[in-house]
């Protein structure tokens, strides 16, 4: 079947990367919206990924507001100069907001995050729509090498299968104020921040959008915190674990492919002699 407005019909839309790859053979320009959750949107130009925005982990703007590299006012300032939202990063490096090199970094972490967020819960449906402005700064990525760096994500946190998926929806409390294993003197200001904010009621996605920090990041030092005995898991939030099963659409450019029932999934604690995560990269 063909797109409306387009003349090449998609060759494969039975899953969201062969969506992807689809449009990269076709060197299409547009934005697939996902919906689920956590859902959202993703960016392609000429074929490549160039952004993805999810509720399920903080975006360019979030991840430079909540950090503090750009202040409210002149965020606003910018977006005001911008309507249509095309150029964004253009407006922000000629402000001197922030760097050309740094909002690049930014901006892919904030991709591959992103991906991250969306690989952990099984999508509802998805359909291709015309290109949405979108703040990115970088040149796009492949759908093969956004799948491998999922995958990279995954394996330096899986402690057995489902335990990615479980440790994003499940909410963490603190237990050093106890008196439990552990001090927290010695920890890295990012291990004392993502304490501070493992109060029980959030998530590894709250804790993220709290501090401005990629989900991935966020996700890698509770992993090591939970192997330290700094913070205990709480309660799950309800979701549905990730499938790779392929599943067929009705459309070219739409699925509606249903979702399983919720499984419980329990967080699992690392054995005795297993090695943690490494630390996560800058940006993340």
């Amino acid at each position: 079947m063909t797109q409306p407005g387009t003349e090449e019909p998609l060759a494969d839309s039975r899953n969201v990367p062969a969506l992807l790859s689809a449009l990269r053979d076709q060197a299409r320009s547009c934005t697939v919206r996902v919906t689920g959750t956590p859902g959202g949107s993703i960016h392609v130009r000429d074929g490549l990924v160039v952004a993805m925005e999810t509720p399920g982990a903080p975006g360019i703007e979030g991840l430079l507001l909540r950090s503090g590299r750009v202040d409210e006012e002149a965020w606003a300032e910018v977006r005001a100069s911008d309507t249509t939202h095309e150029h964004l990063a253009t407006e922000l490096v000629a402000r001197g907001l922030v760097g050309a090199g740094e909002l690049e970094v930014i901006s892919m972490g904030a991709l591959f995050d992103a991906a991250f967020a969306l690989s952990l819960a099984v999508p509802d449906a998805w359909e291709v729509t015309k290109p949405v402005p979108v703040l990115h700064r970088n040149a796009g990525v492949t759908p093969e090498r956004l799948l491998d760096e999922v995958a990279r994500r995954i394996n330096l946190l899986a402690g057995e299968p489902g335990s990615v998926a479980a440790l994003a929806r499940t909410r963490v409390r603190s237990v050093t104020a106890a008196g439990l294993p552990g001090s927290v003197g010695g920890l890295p200001a990012r291990h004392q921040a993502v304490l501070a904010h493992a109060d029980g009621r959030g998530t590894a996605r709250d804790i993220a959008f709290a501090l401005g920090r990629g989900l991935f990041a966020v996700m890698a030092d509770l992993r090591h915190l939970l192997d330290r005995g700094l913070v205990r898991p709480d309660k799950p939030v309800a979701d549905t674990r990730p499938s790779t099963a392929a599943r067929g659409a009705p459309s070219a450019s739409r699925s509606t492919a249903p979702v399983p029932a919720s499984v419980p999934v329990p967080l699992p604690r690392r054995r005795p002699g297993r090695n943690s995560a490494p630390e996560p990269r800058p940006h993340d």
